[in-house]
């Protein structure tokens, strides 16, 4: 019933920007905030951003504090995440995901709805 689509990935050059986007599907009304996480091969999940679909609070990782910014649009059930100055540590696969819980938390364990994932590849 709940499904999380994400988009906009692609191959860009370090320094170019790229969008991505994640509509959402059959969400509940408990969902508090959705959050991007990314995954590089042989590397765990990592969290990258969050934003409460209430009051747009929002979290950013430390490594791309600057450089992507996560918004949403409540109508539509989208949240997007603009990354701009993209570095070659930052391609992997970009996940999206609910979470019913208030706050915004980095853990994988507190997201309970995930996309199926869009590929980011950035080459120097």
């Amino acid at each position: 019933q709940v499904q999380l689509v994400e988009s906009g990935g692609g191959m860009v050059q370090a320094g170019d920007s790229l969008r991505l986007s994640c509509t959402a599907s059959g969400l509940p009304l408990s969902s508090y905030a959705m959050g991007w996480f990314r995954q590089a091969p042989g590397k765990e999940r990592e969290f990258v951003a969050a934003i409460t679909w209430t009051s747009g609070s929002t979290r950013y990782a430390e490594s791309v504090k600057g450089r992507f910014a996560i918004s949403k649009d409540n109508a539509q059930k989208t949240v997007y995440l603009q990354m701009n100055s993209l570095k070659v540590a930052d391609s992997a696969v970009y996940y999206c995901a609910s979470s019913q819980t208030r706050g915004l938390y980095v853990g994988v364990s507190t997201y309970n709805y995930w996309g199926q994932g869009t590929q980011v590849t950035v080459v120097s």
